[in-house]
């Protein structure tokens, strides 16, 4: 069907090449509407845009936290650790109850390989409150640990474990991080669990459980 489907494009506007793009822009286009496994074009340029607007607006009022922590997120999200760093250290004060302050600062220094002191901050974020961003920062230090420390990084998983049970998210990153422990047939079995839940969600709930649903498929498969 998707031959015949490539056949009638190419028939049509007398170009493989320009057929062949045709479907991969129409491919794209579905995923971006029903299933967000492909990146977003636009997004990296609409983050760009948004680090200088917040560059301006602390230029105009140093004292603007709020903006600040912002600009270090985007930053993070762009993986300019050295440059988000600072601006973290400087709002430490009144970000001081924050769980999810603490679980950023130690991200920050895990990516720049101060794995200790990460870990610290990444504990006491988690210690404030184990559920914060959904108990992901125990998946950032099994990472972490999973070539150094086999247990302790097994011991995170199974933090996480306690947190996360009825996300296909949560198990698509479970099964990944047992793939890279090398323990295949829990990640197989992770894989399938985030399969199983997404069938289970309302439809209010699939559309945004499903990305994870299929990447759990193709894992699942290869």
């Amino acid at each position: 069907m998707k031959f015949i489907g490539f056949f009638l494009l190419w028939r049509l506007l007398g170009n493989p090449f320009l057929a062949l793009l045709v479907i991969l822009v129409v491919v794209y286009l579905l995923d971006r509407r029903y299933v967000g496994v492909f990146p977003s074009i636009t997004k990296p340029f609409k983050r760009m845009s948004k680090i200088s607007k917040l560059r301006s607006e602390i230029a105009l009022n140093y004292n603007d936290v709020s903006s600040k922590y912002q600009l270090a997120r985007l930053l993070m999200e762009r993986k300019k650790y050295k440059e988000a760093l600072p601006i973290l250290e400087k709002i430490q004060e009144p970000y001081e109850h924050s769980a999810e302050y603490w679980s950023d600062l130690g991200t920050v220094l895990l990516n720049l390989g101060s794995i200790d002191q990460g870990e610290v901050y990444i504990l006491k974020g988690l210690d404030i409150n184990p559920k914060v961003k959904y108990g992901e920062p125990y998946l950032r230090l099994a990472g972490v640990y999973q070539n150094q420390d086999r247990d302790k990084a097994q011991h995170y998983v199974r933090q996480f474990q306690t947190i996360q049970s009825s996300s296909s998210e949560a198990c698509y990153l479970l099964g990944m991080m047992y793939k890279a422990l090398d323990r295949k047939e829990d990640a197989k079995s992770a894989f399938q669990e985030s399969i199983d839940i997404y069938r289970t969600l309302p439809k209010y709930k699939k559309r945004q459980e499903r990305k994870w649903a299929v990447l759990s498929l193709l894992r699942k498969l290869t």
